[in-house]
């Protein structure tokens, strides 16, 4: 998780958020409850984008129907950019995934302890 700042385009209001790094995520995306409670202005695609799971198949949510463009914010560097408005839970779907992290963290650390006590036998 990291702190970043998100900046509405329209009025300058901003709000800190803490947010999910993903390094192989294709694209930004912000929940619609989200967006809709800090009052970003939706901006409707010409052309719905349906998400796949990581197995292929496709997401039984919504498609992508909006975006919003903000200033994002990040230690000091910033850009203006454009996030996917996801409807339904990710909520839910963000619990797994940190449930996940922490899983896979875990196994890394068994995974090290294990290589550095052969490398001490050795």
């Amino acid at each position: 998780m990291i702190k970043i700042g998100l900046e509405r385009i329209d009025t300058q209001k901003g709000v800190t958020v803490e947010a999910l790094l993903d390094s192989k995520a294709m694209r930004l995306v912000m929940s619609l409850e989200f967006a809709r409670k800090q009052e970003f202005k939706l901006k409707k695609i010409e052309n719905p984008i349906y998400v796949r799971n990581v197995d292929g198949t496709f997401n039984k949510k919504e498609p992508i129907e909006n975006i919003v463009k903000v200033n994002i914010y990040y230690q000091g560097y910033g850009e203006r950019t454009e996030i996917d408005v996801i409807g339904g839970q990710i909520e839910y779907d963000f619990r797994n995934a940190v449930a996940c992290m922490s899983q896979s963290q875990n196994q890394l650390e068994n995974r090290r302890s294990k290589i550095n006590k052969v490398s001490k036998e050795m």
